[in-house]
């Protein structure tokens, strides 16, 4: 949906995102896949880099208040010096994994500027 291999109004993207929103959102982040039966937190960190796409995606559909709040919230999630993990562990509040991650700087990066884009029509997910 982000890089255009499927239109926003698809059926199978819509139910992709609302999958991914229901078992895998949390808190305002996002985890790459659930491990198992234990909570999504139990197992590993939210995946910072999954956060800023689903804040591309709320944009892709024209949803430009949920793409800012997941865009803040995942930008939030940097250490002192600006710098991002890969995970950010949500119920500690702190970093997780390689420093610095620069996937999830580069994923920040491109959502920044395509937040920054005119809003498009508003569309059902």
């Amino acid at each position: 949906m982000i890089r255009g291999a499927l239109p926003p109004d698809d059926p199978r993207a819509r139910a992709t995102v609302a999958a991914v929103r229901e078992e895998l959102a949390e808190d305002g982040y996002v985890y790459r896949f659930r491990h198992d039966a234990r909570p999504l937190h139990k197992a590993e960190g939210a995946f910072l880099l999954c956060g800023f796409w689903l804040a591309q995606v709320a944009q892709v559909c024209g949803r430009d208040v949920e793409a800012a709040h997941w865009f803040e919230r995942n930008r939030a999630a940097c250490g002192p010096a600006g710098l991002f993990t890969e995970e950010y562990d949500v119920h500690q509040r702190q970093l997780r994994g390689n420093l610095p991650q620069a996937f999830v700087h580069a994923g920040m990066l491109e959502t920044a500027v395509r937040l920054s884009e005119p809003a498009k029509a508003d569309l059902p997910v």
